[in-house]
């Protein structure tokens, strides 16, 4: 039997939202988030069209649940290209970082310290050198209501220069070449926020912060991290 363009994206896509699936089933046994409160997206070309799709988590579904018959795909426009459940409320978030960076995938989260640092200050302290991972000292977006424009707007504002960011009184924010890369950067950023708000809760001592030169030495050091070609 001769393989059809049709076959190979829907084998494509399926491995894609299979991984998808996974990383939206880690961030709940991870605790990253409580029920259906985050969302994940992965970007695939399709065959055929050559056209850029964005497969996401649906609205309100438990991850759990989730199969391969489930798969919810947009257009870089938000307009439906396949499947038949309603797109995560987040969609314009996860648009606005699909069309406006270098983004392949994306893992948003409600992790408990890293919203409760949100709260708390207008940037996560440099109080690891990890962070200089991320593209530097992690800033704080302005709130705003969930799922609107302003928020995706205040979100590209602050992840300038970053791949990650806090959304104040809301959550997180992380991006990558992969969805393994996006969620390891969520799990550093959760455990950078934990770091601060430990140290940070000591009475009467404060934690001692990098300087930006340490933070760009770290950053250097960082680039030739692991295994190279």
């Amino acid at each position: 039997m001769t393989d059809t363009g049709d076959t190979r994206n829907a084998t494509d896509h399926g491995r894609a939202w299979a991984e998808l699936v996974a990383t939206a089933r880690r961030t709940v046994a991870d605790g990253l988030v409580v029920g259906t409160s985050g969302n994940v997206s992965v970007r695939v070309r399709d065959r055929d069209s050559g056209e850029e799709l964005i497969l996401v988590t649906p609205s309100g579904v438990p991850y759990d649940r989730l199969g391969p018959d489930d798969l919810v795909a947009v257009g870089l426009d938000g307009t439906r290209r396949a499947g038949t459940l309603t797109p995560t409320s987040e969609l314009p978030l996860h648009l606005a970082l699909h069309r406006n960076t270098r983004a392949r995938a994306v893992v948003h989260t409600h992790a408990v310290h890293a919203t409760a640092v949100s709260t708390l200050v207008p940037e996560l302290p440099p109080v690891h050198y990890m962070a200089a991972a991320l593209g530097g000292t992690v800033r704080v977006a302005p709130y705003a209501t969930y799922g609107t424009e302003e928020l995706a707007e205040n979100m590209l504002a602050a992840l300038t220069g970053r791949t990650a960011c806090l959304l104040q009184n809301h959550g997180t924010v992380t991006y990558g070449d992969s969805l393994s890369q996006a969620y390891d950067r969520t799990a550093q950023l959760e455990w950078m926020c934990r770091l601060w708000l430990t140290a940070h809760s000591v009475p009467g001592l404060r934690p001692s912060l990098l300087s930006e030169e340490q933070m760009a030495e770290a950053a250097r050091k960082l680039d030739g991290y692991g295994q190279q070609p």
